[in-house]
């Protein structure tokens, strides 16, 4: 092993062990306090409850453990363990064409991603899930499951490598700007489309029976500007009690998804309140804006990674024997991530920003506050979500406040008493 990669070993370790040590803060804040009902949790939650909560989410962080830990090993092995040189003679070997060669590149490393990954997707549904209560998934379901998304995975990987590498190949000295353009096509035109061709494939979409609940939904929305055209319930039970809402759709007209766990334990205002805070994101276009932010960067990035790859410098580092542009891009994913691990936290603050702001949008827009504050208590009292997590922990890796923080605030907002 050269200086070069002692270094890039280095630094996937130290950022490797930072993550354990917020995880291992964030436990152990959970077991000195997990104990204690929150002042907003008062009257919803006991101390069975509670303790059953804590132990959902210790089982599941130590699970959550114990895989990382073999990821990173595999991970290990693989870039500095010589793996990526023999995988890549394996590929060359083949004596394809240039983009042929690229699809299989990638595609079998999904595969082996999927595979190694069974045994723990099986042990989380079928044994920590199970424990408590949330699984309601059959093994025959699951395999049903996994077959399809092995099936529009390899399409998936298949066309965006074929396209891209088609475009390395073509133009040579622009292909980081063809690229970059055409993953955010696809990107958007994936999500025009996935409510019509692909979620359909995993679940069965119903227009809501509740005929007026339907339409305070639409009026609702009328409110926020935006045009509803159906609203539908999905057969999530069939999978999992664990509930949810969320919109589909590009544009001002939108597809309002419930989950029929979500409408078992909701009353009408609760929903109503969980429906206007997302109408905040699309409200306030954080939507966009954070589609505007990943993709200047993934530009600024992709460019970069071009410069990097004319120079040949990785090969270099790592010892690659036959040096392709397949085997740069994934060392650059490596190196991407670790470079990029110090960003995390500030990704993570303005999302909470814009969380904070879509909680106060809905509290505003219902004139119900308190109907916003007990649907909270019920997603996170039906999830057995963590109610005490360490501050620093949520600081730097919480898309969302704290769930005890976002009822007090949205409660100060309206004046409202604990």
């Amino acid at each position: 092993m050269n200086t070069y990669q002692i270094i890039i070993l280095f630094s996937y370790l130290c950022v490797t062990a930072f993550g354990y040590w917020l995880q291992f803060l964030n436990l152990q804040h959970l077991k000195r306090y997990g104990h204690i009902v929150p002042e907003e949790f008062k009257g919803y939650i006991d101390a069975g409850l509670l303790k059953k909560t804590r132990d959902y989410t210790l089982e599941h962080s130590r699970f959550d453990f114990i895989e990382s830990i073999l990821g990173n090993i595999i991970v290990i092995l693989f870039f500095f363990g010589g793996l990526i040189n023999i995988y890549n003679s394996w590929v060359i070997s083949f004596d394809l064409s240039f983009v042929l060669s690229g699809i299989i590149f990638f595609l079998v490393l999904s595969y082996a991603k999927t595979f190694l990954s069974i045994p723990f997707d099986l042990y989380s549904t079928f044994r920590i899930e199970n424990k408590y209560g949330f699984n309601t998934m059959t093994g025959k379901l699951w395999l049903t499951d996994f077959l399809k998304s092995i099936i529009l995975s390899t399409i998936l990987i298949g066309v965006m490598s074929a396209a891209a590498f088609f475009l390395i190949k073509i133009s040579p000295d622009f292909w980081w700007f063809f690229v970059w353009l055409f993953f955010l096509l696809f990107s958007l035109f994936m999500m025009y489309i996935s409510p019509y061709v692909i979620e359909p494939l995993f679940n069965k979409f119903t227009p809501l029976e509740d005929e007026e609940m339907e339409g305070s939904i639409k009026d609702l929305m009328k409110k926020a500007g935006i045009a509803v055209s159906r609203v539908f319930k999905i057969d999530a039970s069939k999978r999992s009690k664990h509930t949810n809402a969320y919109f589909t759709g590009i544009g001002r007209v939108k597809r309002i998804v419930l989950y029929d766990t979500l409408i078992q334990i909701m009353e009408k205002g609760e929903i109503l309140s969980i429906l206007a805070h997302e109408a905040g994101h699309w409200k306030k276009k954080h939507i966009l804006k954070m589609l505007v932010i990943v993709e200047s960067m993934s530009f600024i990035g992709i460019y970069i990674s071009f410069r990097i790859i004319k120079t040949g410098v990785l090969g270099r580092f790592f010892d690659i024997q036959s040096d392709t542009i397949f085997v740069n891009l994934i060392l650059l994913g490596l190196i991407g991530g670790i470079v990029s691990f110090p960003l995390t936290p500030l990704f993570s603050y303005f999302s909470r920003r814009h969380e904070k702001e879509a909680d106060k949008f809905a509290a505003e827009m219902t004139e119900n506050p308190g109907a916003m504050a007990t649907s909270l208590i019920k997603l996170s009292k039906d999830n057995l979500s963590n109610l005490h997590p360490h501050p620093f922990y949520a600081s730097f890796y919480y898309s969302h406040p704290p769930v005890v923080q976002r009822i007090r605030e949205i409660k100060e907002e309206r004046g409202m008493k604990a």
